[in-house]
């Protein structure tokens, strides 16, 4: 089977577990893959990820060009990850809940936390809040994205990378896990006044 055929497939497959997993609501969150070159394969903007076909997703290149459909506004954070780290194949941007408190109360995640995740995360730090899809959002990712797998982003959400696009999603599952256990870990020690407002 062609190659881009079994990347739609894959794409297609992680929106429907990013919503099934309560990952994200509506149409948020955006995936891309590097296609190769200046190419890329991107979700479209203003679709639910639950209910997407492979028809529609989109290719796209570096400088935002596209032959139909419109690509997620959020393609300067996405290119400007890939221009930074040639590295990275797949990102997956999403709006965890557990994670999203703690980019909102502007928290960084401290991965030597849990033995599963210290050797794969040493810390999940939060970015400079930023308007969505703008540059300035793209530009708030550049002090960390080139030494951490996986960020906050300021009040909006978690952005991880991979070599391809399994492995991006399941560095977000693993971020999810590590703020909630983060959570309950301070409510289990009695440090509730250590918690964000509204998570008590």
């Amino acid at each position: 089977m062609d190659n881009l055929v079994l990347l739609r497939r894959q794409m297609v497959e992680i929106g429907r577990r990013l919503q099934q997993q309560n990952l994200i609501v509506a149409a948020e969150g955006n995936l891309s893959v590097r296609l190769g070159g200046r190419a890329f394969l991107v979700t479209p903007s203003g679709v639910g990820k639950g209910a997407l076909r492979v028809q529609d997703l989109l290719e796209i290149d570096s400088a935002g060009r596209c032959a139909q459909g419109r690509p997620s506004s959020e393609w300067p954070l996405h290119r400007c990850i890939y221009e930074s780290r040639p590295d990275v194949k797949a990102i997956c941007h999403a709006h965890p809940p557990w994670a999203t408190a703690f980019a909102a109360a502007g928290k960084d995640l401290d991965g030597s936390l849990l033995t599963e995740t210290a050797a794969i995360l040493r810390s999940v730090p939060v970015c400079a809040r930023s308007e969505p899809g703008t540059e300035a959002a793209a530009a708030s990712v550049l002090p960390y994205i080139l030494d951490h797998d996986a960020v906050l982003l300021g009040s909006h959400g978690a952005v991880t990378v991979g070599p391809d696009l399994p492995t991006a999603f399941a560095l977000l599952e693993t971020v999810e896990r590590l703020a909630q256990v983060t959570l309950l870990t301070a409510l289990a020690r009695g440090e509730g006044g250590a918690l964000p407002p509204g998570v008590r």
